[in-house]
């Protein structure tokens, strides 16, 4: 044995070959700090060897390296810069030890090789993969760039505009595509990668390939000639800019640090790189991603904890047919979870099939799956007119018209032939659990589920929690969900549950700023362009329905009377009052036509302005920080308060919620996430400014304390490295 760590170890092989095996505690390897300790003194300990003749780099796990650990990063980044920049160089010493070792290196890897462990075996003078391997730089989808070399090794491996390709957009390769791109030198099946490693490495021992030349490929300045370098640089530039936007820094950054290196060999741009990463490490964007990615394991780690407490669900039905039951049907069969779809009404159960079916088509004309896939998931939905077998259900997911007596029925009917153990969901956006639990004999089995729309593509499942409802129900829906591949938070029932209710407060900052004269043409535009909405706020009521919207809105107003209720008609009164119910039937605050992909167009009304003329003040200008604070502080005080009245019960749960629910701007990372970096104090300072507009404006008085203190809600996230 040459080294023995925690997480890894170096012993001879035959004939001069060493082994130095990756071999973390846990169920996956990553480069963590304590791994990078350990991997600097296995270098040292190899560097001492005068017997070892080439190396391979293996893992002992099912994946190489899944990258750094990410649970490290905000402690990190929360460093003064020149502390982050000696880490940042200490690391890369150690990458530059191994790409140094006197004798040939081979990366032996199975699984993902992703971040810092592709940055690992960029290092190596050889790389070989079985057929399950996965390789990439995703740095940039969580605002930063490669920090251990990616920026420097990877283009001048595979060129610069390869290289640039992959690393903005955070692509991983499949094995036969990573050695197409000459990530790696061959690809076999798992149960020969080793003998062929071994055979690798033999001949690179035996002289028969020439590994110094790679080596040195890998330490010079780019092969690019001025024009060359010109346009490569220039066209990438531009194709970032139009796809990354300019809320998202990374990847452009990692375009202008290869630029920056380009001319120079290993060790300077290394140094060039450091200075890139360092900068977006202290970004407001990289906390804010790095932020989603960690709530989103926080997420994961829950509904695994509740996949252990509850019964599994191994059969589902749906009540309620047409799109949104369509949706949920074809959710859950594709998951493997087989569904009795049940409507009284044969052409909603025709136009679930049909959306179940036009979901599966996508997948098989994008390659995902194949006919036969496809077949089998449409075979377990089972259409029904009536409700024979679902006493087979084991979570029976009601998704009916969104009336709270017809719901009642519905469930109280089925609740008569479904077994005692099973679970009854209401798929609702507003109506209290606790309401339609009083038509229930077992409530305690009873909770709400839910779903946003479109099904498929939103990640965000509300569990609502009524008062009777009991852990059990709880456990088995989220697992249920995750199930499913969505994203579950457990919520506490009130009206609006937690995202309708924040997001009413933002429509009536709407309101408020059309009442004192502002175009909602111009809102929508300062909401999207500069705070990064996917939609602003005129346009998303089109999209949710103004008829629903309406709706709500008076359910709102009924259930939190001081802030929700308005003594003046608004623009939504308006739409409403005209049938102008938004995408739904062509018109709204804009109209709308299908263009030629078969998606709605938005185009600007001209009658709009002079409809809404009535309930629109004197026009107004207003800046673009105080349309998006007249907006923003509404729901941002909502979001508090639920978080106080205990309606939603951590930060992370809160900030994934508003992102995957109502696309809340990832770069922004959530309601919490957003006061951690503008300051809670400074944050006081701007609501009270606008505390005259009403009482949807006044500050939390816990938001309040939190701020007297100086403290913030993500503090033990920036504390945990």
């Amino acid at each position: 044995m040459i080294y023995q760590g925690d997480t890894l170890s170096v012993r001879y092989l035959e004939n001069g070959l060493a082994e130095l095996n990756l071999d973390a505690p846990g169920s996956v390897n990553k480069f963590d700090l304590a791994t990078l300790e350990s991997l600097n003194e296995a270098l040292d300990a190899l560097a001492k060897e005068t017997d070892v003749k080439a190396l391979l780099l293996t893992s002992a796990k099912s994946a190489f390296v899944v990258g750094a650990d990410i649970t490290e990063f905000l402690g990190l980044f929360a460093k003064p810069e020149n502390e982050l920049s000696e880490w940042v160089t200490h690391a890369n010493n150690i990458f530059n030890k191994l790409e140094d070792l006197p004798f040939p290196t081979i990366s032996v890897i199975t699984g993902y090789a992703l971040g810092g462990g592709c940055e690992c075996i960029l290092a190596t003078d050889f790389r070989i993969a079985d057929s399950t391997a996965r390789i990439g730089l995703p740095e940039t989808k969580l605002g930063i760039m490669p920090g251990f070399g990616g920026t420097v090794r990877m283009p001048r491996l595979l060129g610069a505009d390869t290289a640039m390709e992959l690393i903005t957009a955070g692509k991983e390769s499949k094995a036969p595509a990573a050695l197409k791109l000459g990530l790696v030198d061959a690809v076999t099946a798992p149960d020969d990668l080793r003998d062929a490693a071994i055979q690798l490495a033999t001949q690179a021992v035996e002289g028969k390939l020439d590994w110094q030349s790679r080596r040195a490929q890998k330490k010079a300045p780019l092969q690019l000639n001025k024009m060359e370098a010109t346009m490569s640089f220039t066209m990438a530039k531009g194709m970032v800019a139009r796809v990354a936007g300019p809320h998202y820094p990374a990847p452009m950054t990692a375009v202008i640090s290869i630029e920056e290196a380009a001319r120079s060999g290993r060790d300077d741009a290394l140094v060039v790189e450091n200075k890139h990463f360092v900068k977006l490490a202290k970004n407001e964007v990289t906390q804010a991603l790095v932020g989603i990615f960690l709530n989103d394991q926080y997420l994961k780690a829950e509904a695994k904890k509740a996949a252990k407490a509850g019964k599994a669900t191994e059969r589902a039905s749906v009540l309620g047919a047409g799109i949104m039951g369509g949706g949920i049907a074809y959710q859950s069969a594709s998951r493997g979870v087989p569904v009795l779809m049940k409507d009284i009404s044969q052409a909603s159960l025709e136009t679930g099939m049909k959306e179940a079916s036009k979901l599966l088509n996508k997948q098989l004309e994008r390659g995902r799956i194949n006919g036969l896939k496809m077949a089998d998931i449409l075979a377990s939905i089972t259409p029904s007119l009536h409700y024979a077998g679902i006493e087979q259900a084991d979570v029976i997911v009601e998704a009916v018209v969104e009336n709270p007596k017809i719901k009642a029925a519905v469930l109280s009917e089925v609740e008569d032939m479904i077994s005692e153990d099973a679970v009854l969901a209401s798929n609702t956006s507003t109506i209290p659990i606790d309401l339609l639990a009083k038509s229930l004999k077992r409530p305690e089995n009873f909770c709400g589920m839910h779903f946003f729309n479109p099904v498929h593509r939103m990640p965000l499942v509300e569990v609502i929690r009524g008062k009777d409802t009991s852990d059990e129900t709880v456990s088995r829906v989220v697992a249920y969900a995750a199930k499913m591949g969505k994203s579950p938070v457990v919520v506490n029932d009130c009206p609006g549950f937690f995202v309708n209710r924040v997001l009413f407060p933002y429509f009536a900052g709407f309101s408020l700023l059309l009442r004192d004269g502002a175009d909602f043409k111009a809102v929508d535009k300062i909401m999207e362009k500069k705070f990064g909405w996917p939609m602003g706020p005129a346009y998303l009521l089109d999209v949710v329905g103004i008829d629903t919207a309406h709706h709500a809105q008076a359910v709102m107003a009924e259930g939190f009377p001081e802030r929700m209720a308005k003594d003046y008609k608004d623009g939504v009164d308006v739409m409403f009052e005209n049938e102008r119910f938004g995408q739904k039937n062509g018109s709204g605050f804009y109209r709308y036509s299908i263009d030629r992909k078969g998606k709605p167009k938005k185009d600007v009304d001209a009658d709009t302005e002079a409809l809404l003329a009535p309930v629109v003040g004197n026009s107004t200008e207003f800046s673009d920080s105080d349309t998006i604070n007249r907006m923003m502080v509404p729901m941002i005080n909502e979001v508090v308060r639920c978080l106080e009245e205990g309606i939603i019960a951590t930060p992370q749960e809160a900030d994934m919620a508003l992102v995957y629910g109502l696309g809340f701007p990832p770069f922004r990372g959530g309601v919490f996430r957003y006061l951690d970096t503008i300051g809670l104090a400074n944050y006081v300072e701007m609501a009270d400014k606008l505390a005259d507009l009403g009482a949807v404006y006044h500050v939390p008085q816990g938001l309040r304390d939190k701020a007297a203190k100086g403290e913030g809600y993500f503090d033990a996230q920036r504390q945990s490295a």
